[in-house]
């Protein structure tokens, strides 16, 4: 039913125009204290994560800068007790010092010292990892160091200078060494250099640096930075430290910017890698007493940008506030206006929809149920799906802890033994084999570690990381494993062939393919009479073939075309999964573990290539 709209007077329409003029100005107020408020907050919550941030990863830096002097500080405690150091010092002869030169070669090779070397009570060197070197410590007189005078005088010190021979800065770990009287021979010094610790923190792209109580830089992700000072030093001082750490004059400038006093994060402006920028500083003690590490992260520019983004996301939300607001009092306005008009079409125009729609209406109720339906079918497939789920977690879960539980059992029994071992040895007062024993301990762990990562690879199917092996040091750890199996079965073991080939392979994944074949052989002459086990090495061109023979039952025929498959043991307790790994394996070095035809015992063929 058509309506015509009032005319509205000169004065309703002049109070509405005001009335949206005020609403406009209460908007971009509103919007502007909205965006500032927003903005700060994200300000604050920004710096507060930036600062979290690198309090966490100065921590890391931290740990990783303690890891490496803890490696290091314990070897002039072990040196210092060395009986030929000792008598090296106390009565030096050239075969002697000979001797001691070798082992401290290999040993700084070994720990990736800088260098290793003895110096006597006159403080002459007397030995050194690099007495091959031009630069060799031998012979020098070092008695002036300070960490030579504090060792003798204190028994141990630590020390951070240049080397008056290499130029080199590091840390020198020094440690007295004391005859039988307690009379002192000599110190035994290692230098620490963090040339690879320096560069791991340059890769990470935040600038790292250590500083002494001093204020003194020594170990810094930025060279340009080492030996600076985080505050100006007066003159005495500056003296002192100069002298201390055999320093040129031009060192022991300050920082090109100031580092915030206290331990807590702030933001810094400083000139670190490619141009000025802002950096969020962190500092944390170590374990060296008096140095402090500390930490710039990289902001890029995180804060601004927080910021901006609060700014426009605040000023967004109330324009669109004020849009919705202002849209619904139009919509008022518009409703109240057509209101008077529409009220007496509305009866008329409500009985003809209901006329018209009741068609409509029985086909929405069919819609409805149709709807209805699907949705309890939806359920029901949802509901299945999640016990899908749930089952192949249940089975996944399952095979990896019964490969776990096969894999390390070996391992865990010869620590055990390898444990008790070294308590009878202490018991005799035998500390050097005992030491040995707890290192094969140490290894045996590492193995364990091994296997578990093993099998992690081979449910993923992921290849392994291949390289050159020596089969005999393979079969050395693998009956190092089994042997103790071995001598309790009164099993004879015949070696043939020559081990000493390098192949393509990983030692410990051999080891346990090794290990797997010893085991399951010792297993299948349990109760024979005359029980004998053949490990047999032969090469042809490019192949080596390890060999494991036992004369024991043998593999039932039914057994042999399914035995790697998973599962499929012939032992009361087996789980079937060692020879389907150890296959797995093998594969992945290139090579193939296969059960070899005979009449006697039961023969397996590793085919392995030559690296």
């Amino acid at each position: 039913m058509p309506f015509s709209r009032p005319s509205e007077s000169p004065a309703s329409v002049g109070s509405r125009r005001r009335g949206w003029l005020a609403f406009a100005g209460g908007w971009i107020l509103v919007a502007l204290i909205a965006a500032l408020g927003a903005g700060e907050v994200a300000r604050r919550d920004a710096r507060a994560e930036l600062a979290r941030q690198a309090e966490a990863a100065a921590a890391l830096h931290a740990a990783v800068l303690r890891s490496e002097l803890e490696k290091h500080r314990s070897l002039p405690v072990a040196l210092a007790g060395d009986p030929d150091i000792a008598d090296l010092l106390a009565a030096p002869t050239t075969a002697q010092g000979e001797r001691v030169d070798l082992k401290l070669e290999n040993l700084a090779r070994q720990t990736r010292a800088a260098v290793i070397y003895i110096i006597d009570a006159g403080g002459r060197t007397r030995a050194a990892s690099n007495w091959r070197l031009p630069t060799s410590f031998v012979g020098a007189d070092y008695g002036f160091r300070p960490y030579f005078i504090n060792a003798m005088r204190s028994g141990r010190a630590e020390f951070f200078a240049l080397g008056t021979v290499s130029g080199r800065p590091g840390l020198y770990l020094a440690r007295r060494v004391d005859g039988a009287d307690g009379t002192p021979l000599g110190v035994v010094v290692v230098k620490v250099e963090f040339d690879a610790l320096e560069a791991e923190w340059r890769a990470s792209g935040e600038p790292a640096y250590v500083v002494d109580p001093g204020g003194v830089v020594l170990i810094t992700s930025v060279p340009e930075w080492r030996f600076r000072t985080t505050e100006p030093l007066d003159e005495r001082r500056r003296r002192l430290t100069l002298t201390d750490q055999t320093l040129q004059p031009e060192a022991l400038r300050p920082l090109p910017f100031a580092t915030p006093p206290g331990d807590q994060p702030r933001l810094v402006q400083a000139q670190a890698g490619d141009g000025e920028q802002r950096w969020m500083h962190a500092a944390v003690p170590t374990e060296t007493p008096g140095w402090t590490l500390h930490l710039l992260s990289p902001t890029r520019g995180g804060i601004d940008v927080a910021v901006a983004a609060a700014r426009a996301l605040a000023a967004l939300v109330v324009t669109l506030l004020a849009g919705l607001v202002a849209f619904l009092l139009r919509r008022r306005q518009q409703g109240l206006a057509r209101a008077r008009a529409e009220e007496e079409a509305r009866l008329e125009l409500e009985r003809r929809i209901d006329e018209r729609t009741r068609e409509l209406r029985d086909a929405n109720s069919a819609l409805n149920r149709q709807i209805e339906e699907r949705r309890r079918a939806e359920t029901a497939r949802e509901l299945l799906r999640d016990e899908l789920v749930q089952a192949s977690k249940l089975a996944a879960l399952g095979q990896i802890v019964a490969s776990v539980a096969h894999e390390i059992n070996q391992p865990v029994a010869a620590i055990q033994t390898q444990a008790e071992t070294a308590g009878v040895l202490l018991d005799r007062n035998d500390p050097e084999k005992a030491r040995g024993a707890l290192a094969r301990i140490g290894d045996l762990t590492q193995r364990i570690g091994a296997i578990t990562q093993e099998l992690r690879v081979f449910s993923r199917k992921s290849d392994p990381k291949i390289g050159a092996v020596r089969l005999e040091d393979a079969i050395h750890g693998a009956l190092l494993l089994t042997r103790g199996r071995l001598d309790e079965g009164g099993i004879d073991l015949v070696r043939e062939g020559d081990a000493e080939v390098t192949v393509r392979a990983d030692r410990f994944r051999l080891e346990q393919v090794i290990v797997n074949l010893l085991k399951n052989a010792a297993e299948a002459l349990e109760g024979h009479d005359r029980p004998r086990l053949l490990l047999k090495v032969t090469r042809d061109r490019d192949r080596v073939r390890l060999i494991v023979s036992d004369n024991g039952p043998g593999v039932p025929p039914q057994v042999r075309a399914q035995l790697f498959t998973p599962f499929v043991t012939t032992r009361a307790n087996g789980l079937g999964l060692g020879l389907v790994i150890c296959r797995d394996i093998v594969a992945g070095f290139g090579g193939e573990l296969d059960l070899a035809e005979g009449d006697d015992g039961a023969t397996f063929v590793a085919t392995l290539r030559t690296a």
